[in-house]
């Protein structure tokens, strides 16, 4: 019996999403509840479940297309088992011959084809991320071990493999799949040379939606940023002596983000305007501290939220952060993770940024953006020494918050991390 599968309920207000990737094809077996596609939201990317076993008959739309919710997106013959048969594995024959076709046509030579071959067949199950590094960086996927979940590829584990190449004396350019765009410099009359490739990939949903944001937030708020530095020294000794007990109690690495999101809730309580927003001619104020933190995604930026940060401990706030990066990675975060949210913590320190002005996550009014950690000569009490210094910016919305509560906000940050008894004493 023919069952069809459905665009599923996607969330709060989102009325819509993108195909991003098949992960079954027509006349591939299927159980209950293994997924069969991925779409993506405004959001996140999430992954569409067979609601019974059997074999994918047919796809009802391709890969970009955009679908409402409701609408169909495959159809699966309910009951059968094993490969395809019949009509399915026509198909499904059919879609790897014109591939394969396509393949050969753009194929250079045959060592070229070989690996294009391959790297398009391995493509198929691949995200729209991953993907596209494949081809920058000319690797095979079928030879990549994935770490994400069930085995599936990251982006970074792309990266590795084609850092471990150029460490073995490879060269990526040699192995780069014949799918990219090449321009022939010879059509542009230099006498036949060529060699410079050309890629467009049509932006994510969730990019898209990443780009519109941020524009939105520099058109209709009043941004701007103040600055303070950071001793790191108490921080560091306290991770430095307390780390073992710490992880040995909580089963949980004791980091830096913990410390930051007790200090911003002392300021944001002394600054109630710093965790407020404007909604039309009022502020909202809350009683509550709900933190953004900006995690980096296969796809993009996104910001899960530790809900009732002021309320919880160290080890509780670690583990939520612990827990959102490896979901990030494996692309399973949920539109829930991420809804709400009173004011951002951004850590760009962790990719190398020294400085940075951080822009708020509407319609929130501020945001925190740490750096890295360097030794820097300081003056204390009248000698210069050394110590390992941040610098911390607030971007902040001037419509709701002035100057004076922003500084201030960024100093009690300050005081709390050079002395963090005064997040134990409430100072």
């Amino acid at each position: 019996m023919a069952h069809e599968v459905k665009v599923p309920t996607l969330g709060e207000s989102v009325a819509e999403a993108t195909v991003g990737e098949w992960l079954k094809q027509p006349g591939d077996a299927v159980a209950v509840d293994e997924p069969i596609a991925s779409l993506e939201t405004d959001k996140v990317a999430v992954e569409v479940p067979s609601p019974v076993a059997g074999v994918l008959q047919e796809h009802s739309v391709a890969v970009g297309d955009t679908v409402e919710v409701g609408a169909l997106l495959a159809v699966i013959e309910e009951g059968a088992t094993g490969g395809a048969s019949g009509e399915e594995a026509d198909r499904a024959k059919e879609q790897r011959e014109e591939g394969q076709e396509k393949r050969e046509d753009s194929a250079a030579s045959p060592a070229k084809q070989e690996t294009s071959e391959a790297a398009y067949d391995a493509a198929q199950s691949l995200s729209p991320a991953v993907r596209r590094a494949v081809l920058e960086h000319g690797v095979d996927p079928s030879t990549i071990k994935g770490t994400g979940k069930d085995g599936r590829l990251t982006k970074e584990d792309v990266v590795k493999a084609a850092e471990a190449k150029k460490d073995g004396g490879g060269s990526v350019a040699d192995a780069a799949p014949q799918q990219a765009r090449q321009i022939d410099a010879g059509a542009q009359g230099d006498g036949g040379t060529s060699g410079r490739n050309e890629e467009r990939v049509k932006m994510t949903r969730m990019r898209q939606t990443i780009a519109k944001r941020l524009k939105g937030a520099q058109d209709n708020a009043a941004l701007l940023t103040t600055f303070n530095d950071c001793d790191m020294s108490a921080v560091i000794e306290a991770r430095t002596k307390y780390k073992d007990l710490f992880a040995k109690k909580h089963d949980i690495r004791l980091g830096f983000m913990g410390f930051f999101a007790k200090a911003a809730c002392l300021a944001l309580k002394d600054v109630p305007a710093a965790n407020a927003y404007i909604e039309g001619d009022d502020i909202v104020y809350h009683d509550y501290v709900d933190i953004s933190v900006a995690v980096s995604a296969p796809n993009g930026l996104v910001v899960p939220v530790i809900r009732d940060a002021d309320k919880k401990g160290f080890a509780r706030i670690e583990k939520d952060i612990a827990d959102f990066g490896s979901r990030a990675k494996e692309g399973t975060l949920t539109m829930e993770d991420m809804k709400g949210g009173t004011f951002t913590i951004s850590n760009g320190g962790v990719f190398g940024s020294l400085m940075s002005t951080p822009i708020i996550n509407p319609p929130q009014s501020a945001v925190l953006g740490l750096h890295r950690i360097e030794d820097r000569p300081v003056v204390v009490d009248g000698e210069i020494v050394i110590r390992p210094m941040m610098y911390l910016a607030l971007s902040y919305d001037h419509r709701l918050i002035d100057g004076r509560e922003a500084v201030t906000a960024l100093k009690i940050i300050k005081e709390a991390i050079e002395d963090p008894t005064r997040m134990l004493i409430d100072l």
